[in-house]
């Protein structure tokens, strides 16, 4: 196998990967956001605000992932 071949199959299980890893880490976080909010309904903001800002978070890392991925992907 070849060195673009590796790269395309690198950029692939990490794309996948990062798509895993998001999905499970923003289900983590709603649930307990969703719970948090139905047992306080006067906490609602504050829950709303850090549940955005650690979902932006990892989001974040999930992009750099996918940057990573790309450019595996188009390397030549």
């Amino acid at each position: 196998m070849d060195a673009l071949a590796l790269a395309y199959l690198g950029a692939g299980l990490g794309a996948g990967l990062v798509a895993i890893g998001t999905g499970l880490g923003i289900g983590r976080l709603a649930g307990p956001a969703m719970e948090g909010t139905a047992r306080q309904p006067e906490a609602t903001n504050d829950i709303r605000t850090t549940m955005i800002i650690a979902a932006a978070l990892i989001e974040g890392v999930a992009l750099f992932g996918l940057v990573i991925s790309f450019i595996l992907a188009f390397k030549s």
